[in-house]
């Protein structure tokens, strides 16, 4: 009876080591799987990431790049082209001169404007008895102007050589007329030319923002003009 009872002793602890042994391989075969589960988790994880830091280089490059040239407000543009104007009416057509292309024109009688966004090309052709001097327009220029351009300032007259030779130049500043669409105000510098030949004057006069660089563009036109 003893040695059946160590028998059942031995069996049972058999099969107790052996259900160990199954839980424990169990285990460990779960864990493997937890582990290349894991793996397979990070591997495809690892290229995610790679790609949304590469779309963020990529975003700074593009943020890094040289913008797109804007020209400031007034600032003609430097590959503006210039096309030779011809009055074929009025008090007197004996005159040419290049004005910027593509700007809109409008006239009325002796005097026509041509104009683009914040620019404007004032031509105006009258009789006079005399040439004009440096005093006739402090005189009687600056006076008329300032009853006419709102908060007209810092009048300067001087004589100034171009091609067609010697003319008075007044420079000035006043306020725009106000933009019918935004109501905005643009305060303006102004170039008028006198030039004067056999009792006709033709005033040149060119204007676009106080802070705009139009040097070069308004000598072109300012040069360009010519007796015909």
């Amino acid at each position: 009876m003893a040695a059946r009872t160590r028998t059942y002793a031995v069996v049972g602890l058999a099969l107790v080591a052996a259900v160990t042994a199954g839980c424990s391989g169990t285990s460990s075969g779960s864990g493997s799987s937890s582990g290349s589960g894991s793996g397979s988790t990070t591997s495809p994880a690892a290229p995610t990431t790679g790609s949304s830091s590469g779309g963020g280089r990529g975003g700074g490059g593009q943020n890094n790049a040289a913008p797109t040239e804007s020209n400031p407000p007034g600032d003609i543009p430097d590959n503006q082209a210039f096309v030779a104007y011809r009055p074929s009416g009025g008090s007197f057509t004996g005159f040419t001169v290049k004005v910027p292309e593509g700007w809109a024109r409008t006239g009325q009688g002796s005097t026509t404007v041509f104009t683009d966004k914040l620019n404007t090309v004032k031509i105006t052709a009258v009789s006079a008895a005399g040439a004009p001097t440096t005093g006739s327009v402090t005189t009687k220029v600056i006076p008329q102007l300032r009853s006419q351009v709102p908060k007209f300032a810092a009048p300067k007259v001087s004589e100034v050589t171009r091609h067609s030779g010697r003319v008075v130049l007044l420079a000035y500043q006043g306020d725009s007329a106000k933009d019918p669409v935004t109501g905005k105000v643009v305060r303006d510098a102004f170039e008028r030319y006198a030039f004067y030949r056999a009792g006709h004057e033709v005033d040149l006069t060119l204007s676009g923002p106080v802070k705009a660089d139009n040097v070069d563009p308004w000598r072109i036109v300012s040069d360009s003009f010519a007796w015909r």
